[in-house]
């Protein structure tokens, strides 16, 4: 059976917090070692691990800290295309500015 449920944004956040937490003790990072290492402070630090609620800036730092820039690299990456009939089924981009 397929199931359509899908992870809410604040569920999303939490499990990337608990990944980053769980990639920093794997590191043997205190919370004090992973701020000062990023740049981030420690209290957003704390923050996002007990809540998930970080900004995308100070996620990225942690994750450079971390050394997982290139795990980000993969986010959002352009569509790969197999048919011609995909390509043409694709709606064109709106141009810059307008509302469609």
């Amino acid at each position: 059976m397929i199931s359509f449920v899908f992870p809410s944004a604040e569920e999303i956040s939490s499990g990337l917090a608990a990944k980053l937490r769980q990639r920093r003790l794997d590191e043997r990072l205190t919370q004090e070692g992973l701020s000062r290492r990023s740049g981030v402070s420690l209290g957003t630090l704390k923050k996002f691990e007990r809540t998930g609620r970080i900004s995308l800036v100070s996620f990225v730092r942690l994750a450079i800290a971390l050394r997982e820039e290139k795990a980000l690299e993969n986010l959002l990456q352009e569509r790969k295309f197999e048919t011609l009939e995909q390509v043409l089924a694709t709606p064109k981009r709106p141009e810059r500015g307008r509302i469609t």
